[in-house]
């Protein structure tokens, strides 16, 4: 049996509770890392979808943007989950592609989250949240709808803009938004 007197209890218990903020400052240190990582992951994703869908749409107008959108932002997520080993892809409430985009119930509540942060006058800009779930990393950050969304996510789509829509998403459910809605959102995990 251990006799210890109360000086030394009295450090033992010192270093615990060193040891413990040390792990906790040294976690959170961690967490801002992680989240910086996402980020620049995140404007990685959206600086090479975006002009490609610009580009697609001068080019060869709503058809093609649609189907470089259905080809292309699978590729880009897949291929910054190779390179970073996070796990990438973009979600919504009203997803388009339901192989891929259709959240778990972690990015359900974060989005009905956005949703309701949005309601509350927050800007989706900068409309962010990170977290620890069984023993991964979680990142999610809120894609708003621009101008540039409209001609596929809006409200009054054209008829060219149906057609390609029903040909490449026949599940289609990501319409009827107005520009500055939170429209979904980039998703990343990382392992812990």
């Amino acid at each position: 049996m251990l006799n210890l007197t109360r000086k030394e209890l009295s450090v033992m218990l010192g270093a615990s509770l060193f040891l413990s903020s040390a792990q906790l400052l040294a976690n959170e240190h961690s967490q801002i890392e992680l989240k910086a990582q996402a980020i620049t992951i995140v404007k990685e994703f959206g600086g090479t979808l975006k002009p490609l869908l610009k580009n697609a749409l001068q080019k060869g107008g709503v058809k093609e943007a649609v189907e470089v959108c259905s080809k292309k932002a699978p590729d880009i997520a897949e291929k910054l989950s190779l390179k970073t080993s996070w796990q990438v892809k973009r979600v919504s409430l009203k997803a388009r592609n339901q192989q891929n985009a259709v959240p778990n119930s972690w990015e359900t509540s974060v989005l009905k989250e956005f949703n309701q942060r949005q309601l509350n006058g927050e800007s989706v800009i900068k409309m962010a949240k990170a977290d620890i779930v069984n023993n991964e990393f979680r990142f999610m950050k809120a894609q708003g709808v621009e101008p540039l969304c409209l001609t596929c996510h809006g409200r009054n789509l054209s008829e060219e803009t149906k057609e390609a829509l029903a040909k490449h998403y026949p599940e289609d459910k990501a319409t009827g938004y107005a520009l500055g809605e939170v429209r979904g959102a980039f998703s990343l995990t990382k392992s812990l």
